[in-house]
């Protein structure tokens, strides 16, 4: 990776993380600060208070990331950090649970994850991008692990008011540096643009959705056991971030090999059917985890699969699509968003008809269907193959160009 490309994907990286932590900051204290608010005895509201961000982001995903094709990146990302900083001002301008809720509304609605990641593919090369698309991916985790350790001080030291302003003062601060430091991707003569129904029907980018849907919901239902686990083996609550803290950062440099050799051999399709199994592997490991320490390791082992798959699949995604970066990874994220919420439904059913064993049960089904469903997969084609075979399209289509 060039020195251009580095910094283009961290800046990138940074604004993706930052929309992120405008989510995980709250998770840890929100409910604690909501009971004393009105209305805050009511875990429904509190819920839908917490959870709008999603909801209001899965409905912009696909609109903003199409718009991302049609008039480019940095207009749809600037627009939408926009939002995040309104937002995060109206959430802040008052201690009621209503207008938190429109404010959290209203950042959920700058959905830029689609046009950032498009952009990300746009900067870099095809030999790189999914390294590149790893630093993005390596920013949720960071965002989510940071929160666990920052969140309560920061919140025992401004307030939730406080927060929402320190999350205004980050987003203008991912505003400037998009506007200011991220360079525009170079013009291309661009197809036709296709009906979204043929990019959403397309069998690899399909295959690669149901991937990010059964991973999404299974993480969540998957974390509705775990804290229970670990007070279980004896950890108090408030010790949790000391085991997801260093098993994020420690996965994410297990995970480089995996990237590194996909990479280099060209062989994505494999190490994405390797990240599926090291994912079915950690679901197992979860079944006969009745200690902290076989916890932990399922954990690690969950972890290197997930951030695999959080760097590959959407590296993938960008490369089937080619001209439609911005509509496929707007779909992608949907259906993320989708996933999320299904997991925390489907998980909280089983654990409360079926008790906790049978979450894991159920996302190893999940994911062995995932295993079938992606198994016919073909390698990704890299750039020059690509160009080779539209050509050979070309040839057999028009009499003329191939008399010529």
């Amino acid at each position: 990776m060039n020195s251009s490309e580095l910094r283009s994907t961290l800046a990138l990286a940074g604004i993706f993380g930052l929309r992120m932590l405008g989510l995980f900051l709250l998770l840890p204290v929100f409910s604690l600060h909501a009971k004393d608010l009105p209305g805050g005895q009511n875990a429904l509201w509190v819920g839908l208070a917490l959870g709008i961000f999603n909801i209001v982001q899965a409905f912009f995903h696909i609109p903003l990331g199409t718009l991302s094709d049609r008039i480019g990146r940095k207009p749809v990302v600037l627009w939408g950090l926009s939002l995040f900083i309104a937002g995060a001002f109206i959430a802040a301008s008052r201690d009621d649970l209503l207008w938190i809720a429109i404010g959290r509304g209203l950042m959920g609605a700058g959905a830029i994850s689609a046009a950032v990641s498009a952009w990300v593919a746009d900067l870099t090369r095809e030999q790189v991008r999914t390294a590149a698309m790893a630093i993005v991916g390596g920013s949720i985790g960071l965002s989510f692990a940071m929160s666990l350790v920052i969140a309560t001080p920061i919140y025992r030291a401004i307030g939730l008011d406080g927060m929402f302003l320190l999350l205004a003062g980050l987003g203008f601060v991912g505003f400037l540096v998009a506007w200011l430091l991220v360079p525009n991707p170079p013009k291309q003569i661009r197809a036709a643009p296709q009906p979204l129904r043929q990019i959403f029907f397309r069998p690899e980018l399909m295959r690669l959705n149901v991937g990010v849907f059964v991973l999404n919901a299974t993480q969540v239902a998957m974390f509705l056991v775990v804290p229970r686990l670990l007070v279980n083996a004896g950890l108090p609550l408030d010790d949790h971030w000391k085991v997801y803290f260093p098993v994020v950062v420690i996965s994410f440099f297990l995970m480089l090999p995996g990237i590194i050799y996909g990479e280099k051999k060209k062989q994505w399709r494999r190490v994405l059917l390797t990240s599926v199994v090291i994912l079915l592997l950690a679901q197992v490991l979860f079944l006969q985890a009745h200690s902290l320490a076989l916890i932990v390791l399922a954990l690690l082992v969950y972890f290197v699969g997930f951030n695999l798959l959080e760097a590959l699949q959407p590296s993938m995604v960008s490369r089937w699509a080619k001209d439609e970066k911005g509509a496929a990874l707007g779909i992608y994220n949907t259906t993320q968003s989708v996933g999320l919420f299904a997991g925390a439904a489907i998980g909280g059913l089983l654990m409360q008809y079926s008790g906790y064993l049978s979450v894991f049960i159920g996302g190893s089904v999940l994911i062995i269907l995932w295993l079938i469903i992606a198994w016919p997969m073909r390698n990704v084609p890299s750039a020059q193959a690509a160009s080779l075979e539209d050509l050979q399209t070309q040839l057999s289509v028009d009499p003329l160009v191939a008399h010529a």
